[in-house]
């Protein structure tokens, strides 16, 4: 949003109040168009081509149709499709050369650190995730704390200090948050990272998660092929697992694999994101070998019980696949009836120490996301 605002700031600055479209990529996060428009901006989307990069002609057609009105890009890179898009450059220079500004998304710098300068991409405006990157928790999405790193031409339109700011001060450096430092909480976790791995321990964590995700890729990629991949055959700090073809043939979905992988103990990969019907693997720099052959061992033993659908050994409806997860109350039950046994159930990998059992079985995940639900207890229940 910072980094968005003075964009339009420098716009506004020269007179170009028409400059409003920002080209996103149809890879990009979710978040980004939600910024640009709430940075009063239109959003134009460019397509993606069949190698998971940016679709050169639909870019070049998207900036020729909005040239007047181009306020920006915002790119992501590597691309959320997990590949390095070769061809950074020559994307921020079509949109320099249509009067636009290059946003550059920080959401994977874990790949970057210590090996590229997103400045040097051609980039205006970019902020650094403190999250995954520099040791704050991932989960949730992160907390959306971090440097916004801007060239000069834009540092003039950059937020300012709320605890300065007055209406009647100007509206080139409106502050956006209460606190123009970010979290005081946050912030020393990351400080004392950067200080303890120092400029080497940095970049020699970015290349374990670049290794993590490509060894990953390598291992499953013929039980779940590997959508996107760049050069070599090598992808960037996470890999796409398409299950498409599978669940075409067999009816199971990349939601069953992702509720199975409880009942392994594992929380699943990103599900359906950017690609329906696929899984998104990023064990970033974090995860021991031990851990990732665990997942490996994991993610095999279920391709089997697809094949076991596939075999007709029993229905999707009624495979340990749709079933999943399996709860403790489950598998103690005297009344189970189910088509595979328990052990197949409880433990599918045969681990039987140190076994996570989830609280709930399957639920309808989508129904929830849709609609609000209340229980709506009576007073009466809160009564001491």
């Amino acid at each position: 949003m910072a980094g968005l605002l003075a964009i339009r700031g420098y716009h506004h600055s020269r007179g170009d109040q028409q400059r409003n479209v920002c080209l996103i990529p149809a890879s990009a996060h979710g978040t980004n168009a939600a910024s640009a428009v709430l940075a009063g901006m239109k959003v134009v989307v460019v397509a993606t081509a069949s190698d998971g990069t940016i679709d050169h002609g639909d870019l070049t057609a998207k900036i020729e149709a909005n040239k007047d009105v181009l306020s920006c890009i915002m790119i992501t890179y590597p691309s959320t499709h997990g590949v390095y898009d070769g061809d950074v450059r020559d994307v921020c220079d079509a949109v320099h050369a249509a009067g636009g500004q290059v946003y550059i998304d920080g959401a994977n710098l874990n790949a970057l650190v210590g090996l590229a300068q997103p400045g040097q991409f051609g980039g205006d405006v970019s902020h650094l995730n403190l999250h995954k990157t520099f040791c704050i928790p991932h989960g949730g999405g992160g907390p959306g704390v971090g440097p916004v790193a801007a060239k000069a031409h834009l540092a003039p339109f950059m937020p300012g200090d709320a605890t300065t700011w007055s209406a009647g001060s100007g509206a080139t450096d409106v502050p956006i948050s209460a606190s123009r430092y970010g979290s005081a909480g946050v912030l020393p976790i990351s400080w004392a990272y950067v200080k303890l791995m120092g400029g080497e321990g940095l970049t020699e964590a970015t290349k374990s998660a670049l290794l993590a995700a490509n060894y990953v890729a390598s291992r499953l990629n013929e039980y779940f092929p590997v959508l996107y991949t760049g050069e070599g055959g090598l992808v960037a700090h996470e890999c796409i697992l398409d299950l498409r073809e599978l669940t075409a043939r067999t009816g199971v979905t990349a939601e069953d694999v992702a509720k199975r992988l409880i009942d392994f103990g594992f929380h699943a990969p990103t599900l359906s994101f950017p690609v329906a019907g696929t899984l998104m693997v990023e064990p970033t720099e974090s995860e021991d070998l031990a851990e990732m052959d665990r997942f490996i061992e994991a993610m095999i033993t279920i391709r089997k019980e697809i094949d076991q659908v596939d075999n007709g050994d029993f229905a999707v409806a009624d495979s340990p696949l749709r079933r999943a997860p399996h709860t403790a109350a489950a598998v103690v039950s005297s009344d189970w009836d189910r088509a595979y046994p328990r052990e197949q159930a409880a433990f599918p990998a045969h681990h039987k120490q140190d076994k996570y059992f989830p609280p709930v079985g399957r639920i309808d995940g989508a129904a929830g996301d849709r609609n609000l639900i209340c229980s709506c207890p009576p007073l009466s229940e809160f009564e001491n």
